[in-house]
């Protein structure tokens, strides 16, 4: 009867989480305004499955937002359409000359002075929503406030008859985009054209704005091949005081959003990750492709986070060695292991320009450190573990000393160390299911793990059976405890956290010892694997409780 009716929560739970989350993809889908923290302070029971599926929600939602601002549906056609040429205030609007998800884009001459300029406003006029609004507006700020060779200058932001439009310079070129479109440029080229926009980036960023939306289709070619950086609509403060757009769009574009953008939460997006931007517009420029390109956002967003890109050499040889280190190095996915600034990124340009030596170098021991033991975006569940683990460790601990009492008081029988290892630990393990599912819905990486360690405990239980199959003395075989245990930390390590390598070697190493040192192989087993968890516990119980008082605060 407890077990249907846990069932039958465990089912209405994951039933809300559903609901919940169709909820969100459909708040984005129309574009309003979707915060992961504000959804995750209303459903603090389903926070962990939030901040696991919100790269999914949004892109999700951006490919559907996507995909219906240029179908040819009846509202599209409703949008009024201005007849070209026409005059617009003080501009003589005569062709369109760029469209885009939210903006488009004329050439223009200026009454005033004949001058030809682009005119840019919001594609749905009338129609444009608040979000739509801001974002425009955002753009046309941010911009303004930066006055450098190779960021398109705005000259006048104004409004007129109701549609509101800035004006800037006109690049009379092609976008990146569309020169990408005939295959990769030679190395050199590649690096000239962003040794440019890596220092139009870093003076935005020495003033306050990250653009955080960097690609090719935002990057402009004049017919000198001189790159201009455009569309600042998702810019936000750098200091992260004041973000310009709130909305599911801060995510950028799949192929070359970092990491951090991706899961919405997996550390704050900041200077390193418009870093890991220019890296990925970099490598497309030298293999004529994205570092990442699945065949839906969804898929794509997921190879942001869980692959390494192929080297560019792999698929153009004649990318010199130098460059491509300066594109991986971009492209780590831990932020403290891309360059830490733009400004470095675009020295180590100019040095390889200039055929100096770069500060980027094929395996770097840092870097290889760092992808080893980095955390996977599977990590945020063990903040749902950290407490749990630290009662883990306790038990473990317990039944341990409790084993080595047995072994001091002479006890022969299998039967009290079976029943202890197999029926009381098998005990503590429901309750640990149990009080994990109290937390909120289970997800699958979860059940992954709980599967390894279900695989432990049955490995663990046939031990006894086979002392007494093999006339072995009792505890002979304790060693393949901690055996078992590092192949569970070992696994752990693949699938959430690189650091768990460290507690798999400590407890392999652990039952070398035990093996040598019999008598007191299990208090030292005890104090290592209780060890182990409990330390492990405790990181992760620490960093939820800060992000529980960060945000009541």
């Amino acid at each position: 009867m407890t077990q249907k009716y846990q069932e039958n929560q465990e089912d209405e739970a994951e039933m809300r989480l559903a609901v919940l989350v169709t909820e969100l993809a459909d708040q984005a889908n129309q574009g309003k305004q979707v915060s992961l923290e504000e959804a995750c302070l209303q459903n603090p029971e389903f926070e962990t499955d939030l901040r696991e599926l919100w790269g999914t929600i949004i892109v999700t939602g951006a490919a559907a937002k996507e995909q219906s601002q240029f179908s040819s549906s009846t509202r599209e056609l409703a949008i009024p359409q201005l007849e070209l040429p026409c005059d617009f205030g003080n501009y003589r609007l005569e062709e369109e000359i760029g469209r885009g998800g939210m903006g488009i884009v004329y050439r223009a001459s200026r009454f005033s002075d004949g001058e030809l300029v682009a005119i840019k406003m919001i594609l749905k006029g009338d129609f444009a929503s608040d979000t739509d609004r801001q974002r425009f507006e955002a753009e046309a700020d941010a911009a303004s406030r930066l006055n450098h060779p190779n960021i398109i200058p705005i000259y006048e932001i104004g409004e007129h008859q109701g549609r509101s439009y800035f004006c800037m310079k006109l690049i009379t070129g092609q976008s990146l985009s569309e020169r990408l479109s005939r295959g990769p440029l030679p190395p050199m080229r590649a690096a000239k054209i962003m040794n440019e926009i890596s220092d139009a980036i870093s003076f935005a960023h020495q003033n306050g704005i990250l653009h955080r939306d960097l690609k090719p289709s935002n990057i402009m070619l004049d017919d000198d091949w001189t790159a201009y950086v455009a569309d600042f609509g998702l810019a936000k403060e750098a200091d992260g005081r004041t973000s310009l757009t709130r909305t599911g769009a801060i995510l950028g574009t799949p192929s070359y959003m970092s990491p951090e953008q991706a899961t919405g939460h997996r550390g704050e997006v900041g200077i390193t990750s418009d870093v890991y931007s220019l890296g990925a517009v970099l490598y497309h420029l030298l293999t004529g492709h994205p570092p990442f390109m699945g065949s839906t956002p969804v898929e794509t967003v997921l190879m942001v986070l869980e692959q390494d890109p192929v080297a560019p050499r792999v698929l153009n040889r004649r990318v010199d060695r130098r460059l491509e280190n300066i594109a991986m190095q971009c492209l780590q996915k831990p932020q403290d292991l891309r360059y830490s600034s733009a400004t470095d990124l675009r020295n180590d340009l100019r040095a390889f320009l200039n055929n100096e030596s770069v500060a980027a170098s094929e395996g770097k021991f840092g870097q290889i450190i760092g992808n080893v033991f980095r955390e996977t975006h599977h990590a945020v569940i063990l903040e749902n573990w950290g407490l749990i683990w630290i009662w883990h460790s306790m038990v473990l601990f317990v039944a341990c000393m409790a084993t080595y009492a047995l072994q001091l008081y002479g006890v022969d029988s299998p039967w009290a160390y079976g029943v202890m290892w197999t029926f009381g630990l098998g005990a503590w393990a429901v309750v640990f299911w149990f009080v994990r599912r109290r937390m909120g819905p289970v997800t699958f990486v979860e059940r992954q793990i709980a599967h390894v360690w279900a695989g432990a405990m049955c490995c663990v239980a046939f031990i006894f059976p086979l002392e007494v199959q093999f006339d072995l003395e009792r505890l002979s075989m304790a060693p393949l405890l901690a055996v078992f245990a590092g192949m569970v930390f070992l696994i752990k390590a693949g699938i959430l956290s690189g650091s768990f390598y460290i507690q798999a070697i400590t407890l392999f190493v652990t039952a070398i010892i035990m093996a040598v040192f019999s008598s007191i192989a299990m208090p030292l087993f005890a104090f290592v694997s209780a060890g182990c968890f409990f330390f492990s516990g405790l990181k992760y119980y620490r960093r939820r409780k800060k992000q529980l008082d960060s945000r009541m605060g």
